[in-house]
């Protein structure tokens, strides 16, 4: 195997984790939102504690990366997010369930930063466009996560299995640190060479008509409008299907499975479409796909409807982050994926309390249709990075 394939091995299993332990806490949220007694509005304010935690921990990364190379700060930040899932089912209050969420956030969104740097370098040394094959083992770290917490959902209480995941992310991470921290990622914070995204099959390489911060802010816009929607239907589409639909904990839990299910799908075939049907393709209809999809799942009155809408939607946003991410990275490197993380997590991060507002005044149905408005956003979006990066 060579030192490259190694690597890319490495970084996709820390990816999977990543999705493994998130989903883990999704899939739980309705069991701890009753544990500490929080109404749907006080727990959108306790889980404003992952967006800040998060939202002061991706720069720093970035910068920790450019510095020390992201395989150091991939092993710190994996250890403490595993760590921190520990605690959020342990504690009484929904203050202290708001002040142990901003810890986790803070590992989730420096995990986050290295995982998608090391990813960008792996990339441009592919030079051929697999960001979204690194996403795909994230999704899949989601619906694994999802089956198994909801099938240890009606057998162990939410502290038994956090600490159960907990531990197990911890022995992962320790097992493969020593192979990560040899393969020497880049440390000098210098832009890796750019890796072609091609707008097609026959088209020649794309040229900037815009200046590089406002392709990076188009970028940034379509990676907050996707995270939106991730985050939003990882916190509350259990919630949506337990509470309006009364589900049982499995049942509820298969709605996420379903949904990552189908982000692994669509990521897995990521890499083909980008360079078939070209960037803009995959942004503007993914977009829109999502937003069909959201609209039926929620507001449809039939599970198997309300599933097959979470399924659209997965379909929808599965490459968007990843490709809006990758055209960062390409551009100005590990600050380029730090900034644009940074707002696109603050989609991902702040979603779920804001629908949790939403959801105090008009319902969490109606709430949730906020995702199909922003993934139409998107869409105008994808067409103005187009127009910004013009072909010659």
């Amino acid at each position: 195997m060579t030192a490259l394939r190694r690597t890319r091995l490495l970084v996709t299993a820390f990816f999977a984790l990543d999705g493994f332990l998130f989903a883990n806490w999704v899939v739980r949220v309705p069991a701890v939102k009753a544990h500490v007694g929080a109404s749907t509005g006080s727990l959108g304010v306790a889980l404003l504690g992952i967006s800040a935690g998060a939202v002061l921990t991706m720069i720093v990364a970035g910068q920790l990366c450019s510095r020390f190379g992201s395989g150091p700060v991939i092993v710190f930040f994996a250890t403490a997010m595993s760590l921190a899932l520990i605690v959020p089912a342990r504690v009484t209050s929904v203050a202290a369930l708001g002040a142990v969420l901003v810890a986790f956030g803070a590992a989730f969104g420096g995990l986050d930063v290295a995982i998608n740097s090391s990813a960008v370098e792996i990339t441009a040394r592919l030079r051929r466009p697999v960001m979204p094959s690194f996403h795909a083992a994230y999704s899949l770290g989601g619906l694994s996560g999802a089956l198994v917490g909801g099938a240890l959902a009606g057998v162990l209480s939410a502290a038994t299995q956090l600490t159960a995941v907990g531990v197990f992310g911890l022995i992962v991470t320790a097992c493969a640190a020593p192979a990560l921290l040899a393969t020497g990622l880049r440390a000098d914070g210098a832009p890796p060479p750019r890796a072609p995204a091609p707008e097609g099959p026959a088209r020649a390489t794309p040229r900037r008509t815009g200046s590089p911060a406002a392709v990076l802010a188009v970028f940034g816009a379509i990676a907050l409008c996707s995270a939106y929607g991730e985050g939003a239907m990882g916190d509350w589409g259990a919630l949506h299907l337990r509470s309006d639909l009364h589900t049982s904990a499995g049942l509820a839990a298969a709605g996420y499975a379903g949904f990552s299910a189908a982000m692994v799908i669509g990521r897995l075939a990521g890499s083909w479409m980008l360079r078939r049907a070209g960037r803009t393709f995959v942004l503007a209809a993914g977009a829109l796909t999502a937003a069909a999809g959201m609209l039926v799942a929620a507001l449809a009155p039939v599970l198997a409807l309300v599933i097959v809408g979470f399924a659209l939607v997965g379909l929808g946003l599965a490459n968007m982050f990843p490709a809006a991410l990758g055209e960062a990275g390409a551009l100005s490197g590990p600050r380029g994926v730090a900034i644009t993380s940074m707002v696109g997590y603050s989609g991902f991060l702040a979603g779920p309390p804001l629908i949790g507002f939403l959801a105090e005044r008009v319902g969490l149905p109606a709430a949730l249709t906020s995702i199909s408005a922003l993934a139409a956003l998107a869409a105008l979006f994808a067409l103005l990075a187009h127009r910004l990066t013009a072909e010659r």
